[in-house]
């Protein structure tokens, strides 16, 4: 008799809400567009929020949803979730973390067990209500504590970290600082408004010179009226 065995289901869902608050959430939201835009123009980078990732092939218990990971050398595009055997078993190198007053020094503990374990070589976790930032970097085969995070520069990412006076700020290498899409709208706002304001500016510069043209042109005209010529005045 052949045994039957039902294929695995690895859900998409664990259950669990993205985010407990509107902080988390903008900051969960406002890294992911950052990392994402940043790396637009390349195909091989692969940004994803809230995304389940199974490390084991066979195995769907063993899993977790980095509020923020960042694949290099996999595709962009839509997943369900992150199936690492299907990914040419490459581990997201840099996962971002942003805490909750519901979360657990537990749950926090046995996810730095499992970045380590699996493999990811930046982990970055900011708590935006105390404004603290701590990171690690993988030396060798283990996760390290980053000592300094305040103007600390992802070796993957490139991106600076600066405790500003009033949260984290993050810069992109091209100094661009990451901003919420409020943030963002209110950029492109004033940099419309500006832009209007140059077209007036020179529309009245045009309009001036038109009108000193014509000025002199009438003058000219006087001028050769009186029998003077104006080119030799």
């Amino acid at each position: 008799m052949v045994t039957k065995f039902k294929p695995i289901i690895y859900p998409e869902s664990d259950g669990q809400p993205m985010a407990d608050n509107t902080l988390q959430y903008r900051w969960i939201v406002t890294i992911q567009g950052g990392i994402d835009a940043m790396f637009k123009d390349n195909p091989n980078v692969f940004v994803a929020g809230d995304l389940l990732w199974y490390p084991v092939e066979g195995d769907n218990k063993i899993r977790v949803a980095p509020d923020i990971m960042v694949v290099f050398n996999r595709p962009k595009g839509d997943r369900g979730s992150y199936l690492q055997w299907k990914e040419n078993k490459i581990t997201p190198q840099v996962v971002f973390e942003i805490l909750s007053p519901g979360n657990t020094l537990t749950e926090m503990a046995k996810k730095l067990q499992f970045y380590n374990h699996y493999g990811v070589e930046e982990y970055y976790l900011y708590d935006p209500d105390k404004k603290d930032l701590n990171g690690w970097i993988r030396v060798k085969n283990n996760l390290e504590v980053i000592e300094t995070t305040n103007n600390w520069i992802s070796p993957r990412l490139k991106i600076k970290f600066v405790m500003g006076d009033e949260e984290l700020e993050i810069y992109r290498p091209d100094g661009e600082k990451f901003v919420s899409y409020v943030e963002l709208e209110t950029q492109k706002q004033l940099a419309q408004e500006k832009a209007n304001l140059e077209t007036v500016r020179a529309n009245l510069e045009t309009a001036r010179a038109n009108f000193e043209a014509e000025k002199a042109k009438r003058l000219a005209a006087k001028l050769r009226e009186l029998g003077i010529n104006p080119d030799d005045i």
